[in-house]
């Protein structure tokens, strides 16, 4: 399965009919936030693939354009606190990043830990379905010690590292950490999972293991 996710920072040709020959073959968009929804809703409609998206810090509960009101992309999913199924392919997310100022979409380290706790019973029902927790997790910030930075609104969050660790997804998508140079790392393998930093957009294949 052909994966494209986005996050942080928009490219022209992306939000242009260009977007339909660059990224032929897609069966999957994951939105991982900090994009505008009409954005992600115009990638959605042009590749005709299911969008699964959280929100990020930047982005905002009611978005005004010369267009109209966006409150989400039309069409996406919602992952926040939710597991899904595609094509047999278990995801989930968390929104936001750790909480640095007030508004929207900021969270404590305590707060990041009930949203994780909120997703449990559901990883546990799809370990008796079909054998596993989750296949992919979609996340804003990053899991704690994982391509995260130092300072408080980059640090990782401590949740994410406990899921990674205990219920062992495949992949594990965020943005918020931007890519300023070339030979900045954008992956790691931690245990089993491949943690990859989306920022601006990335293609993957997944290569998922039997369950």
């Amino acid at each position: 399965m052909k994966v494209l996710s986005l996050s942080d920072t928009q490219f022209s040709f992306i939000y242009s009919p260009q977007v339909r020959d660059r990224f032929k073959g897609v069966d999957l968009i994951l939105g991982c936030g900090d994009l505008p929804y009409y954005y992600l809703e115009y990638v959605y409609d042009a590749l005709g693939s299911p969008l699964f998206y959280v929100r990020g810090n930047h982005d905002k509960v009611v978005e005004y354009t010369s267009t109209g009101q966006y409150t989400c992309p039309q069409g996406g999913i919602d992952l926040h606190r939710k597991t899904a199924i595609y094509n047999g392919l278990i995801l989930a997310g968390v929104e936001g990043s750790l909480k640095y100022r007030s508004g929207s979409f900021l969270y404590t380290q305590n707060e990041m830990w009930m949203h994780v706790f909120r997703l449990v019973p559901a990883l546990f029902i799809n370990r008796l379905r079909y054998g596993r927790f989750v296949d992919v997790v979609i996340t804003h910030a990053p899991p704690a010690g994982i391509n995260d930075r130092e300072d408080l609104p980059h640090q990782g969050i401590r949740a994410f590292r406990w899921l990674v660790e205990v219920f062992r997804p495949a992949y594990f998508f965020h943005g918020h950490i931007h890519i300023l140079r070339p030979d900045t790392e954008t992956e790691m393998i931690y245990g089993s999972t491949r943690v990859i930093n989306t920022y601006g957009f990335r293609e993957t294949i997944l290569d998922l293991p039997s369950s």
